[in-house]
């Protein structure tokens, strides 16, 4: 359960981190 949890965790701040790596790249174009 503890593994699980860390898991979505890491994945909603890895998708976190694209949001705001695609939105930085497209206000700089």
């Amino acid at each position: 359960m503890i593994f699980n949890d860390v898991f979505l965790v890491f994945f909603c701040v890895i998708i976190f981190i694209l949001f705001i790596l695609v939105g930085v790249a497209f206000f700089t174009l």
